[in-house]
């Protein structure tokens, strides 16, 4: 079992953020809150404000089991190959946490109608995709997380060169979804969002083949 560490308090910390947050503005919620939103950021279904914890505790559990999930996922790694990438793997829970928490506060604001959730939602995903890309260089070879193709898990040399061109790819795609988004609205913010998501999956995986291809040829 590891220590408890600075990670675990910053991590212990950020995961209350929401909680102390709900409990302070509770009592001031409409009795009717916004719990669904559609594509346009807007509302499109209201309940009790009793109904808002459940949004939020789920977010809350996933967030821990996540959080440890990542973190111990050098000891329940089969082949012992994650343990060479734990502190990137500690800076992949803090920040998944710091994420959903985020996600929280969000989604609490959000209940009373006062935010459209497009307008901070989208830019956190694509700060998100961002910070991801950052670290993505740093991981090495392994079954859990990383762009897991045949041809990356096949060689760890594809892997590395995946891991760098798409680190790239989703740090840049990840702030021009946070600057489009906050520009745009609705439905077109919708778009440029899955738009680049889907180049972000893309271009990676079709990089992997290439360059595997183009490996084994010169092999």
């Amino acid at each position: 079992m590891k220590k408890f560490s600075w990670h675990d308090g910053a991590a212990l910390a950020v995961w209350f953020i929401p909680v102390i947050y709900l409990l302070n503005v509770y009592s001031s919620l409409p009795v009717k809150v916004a719990l669904h939103f559609g594509l346009n950021g807007r509302p499109d279904r209201y309940g009790d404000r009793a109904e808002l914890l459940i949004p939020v505790g789920i977010v809350l559990a996933v967030s821990l089991k996540t959080y440890f999930l990542v973190k111990f996922l050098p000891q329940i790694d089969p082949k012992q190959k994650a343990k060479y990438s734990s502190e990137t793997f500690q800076k992949l829970a803090l920040g998944l946490v710091l994420f959903l928490s985020a996600i929280n506060v969000i989604i609490i604001a959000s209940a009373n109608g006062s935010l459209k959730i497009d307008k901070l939602l989208y830019p956190l995903l694509g700060l998100f995709f961002a910070f991801l890309g950052n670290v993505m260089h740093s991981i090495k070879p392994n079954y859990f997380a990383g762009i897991r193709t045949p041809w990356t898990l096949e060689s760890e040399d594809t892997w590395r060169a995946t891991h760098r061109m798409g680190g790239k790819i989703w740090f840049f795609g990840g702030i021009l979804i946070t600057i489009l988004t906050l520009l745009l609205s609705g439905g077109a913010a919708y778009i440029v969002f899955i738009s680049c998501v889907v180049i972000m999956a893309l271009v990676p995986s079709v990089f992997s083949y290439v360059y595997f291809k183009n490996h084994r040829v010169k092999a």
